[in-house]
């Protein structure tokens, strides 16, 4: 089992970055495929980016394409999230998740197995 905690959201204004970070418990992060997600206000929770075990396959939405950008760093059972020229429809609730296939990505919510509590990111014009 692996305990995820978002960390980097804030305030930021249109046009600005954030790097939200997703540290992981346990000695076996590589073993599991990483995803990011975010819900907007009234909005449904949608798949952002997601990252293999290794990190070497990263798969994107296509609104996020060129903006954002997943990595991991497993020496520090960390997974990031960079979010380039942010716009304030990027306001929302950002949550990282695991799923126990370190092989494949997935797009699913249902394939992850395990969630953060969320960090909040809010865009101002």
């Amino acid at each position: 089992q692996v305990q995820l905690v978002e960390s980097g959201g804030g305030l930021v204004q249109a046009g600005g970055s954030l790097r939200l970070s997703c540290a992981a418990s346990g000695r076996t992060f590589s073993s599991y495929a990483m995803g990011w997600f975010r819900q907007a206000p009234g909005k449904e929770r949608e798949f952002l980016a997601t990252i293999n075990g290794s990190g070497g396959v990263t798969y994107y939405t296509d609104s996020v394409k060129g903006r954002f950008t997943i990595s991991r760093d497993n020496a520090k059972n960390t997974v990031y999230l960079q979010i380039n020229s942010l716009k304030p429809e990027d306001t929302a609730l950002y949550y990282c998740a695991a799923r126990r296939r370190p092989f494949t990505t997935s797009t699913l919510q249902s394939d992850y197995a395990y969630w953060g509590q969320g960090t909040q990111v809010t865009v101002s014009s």
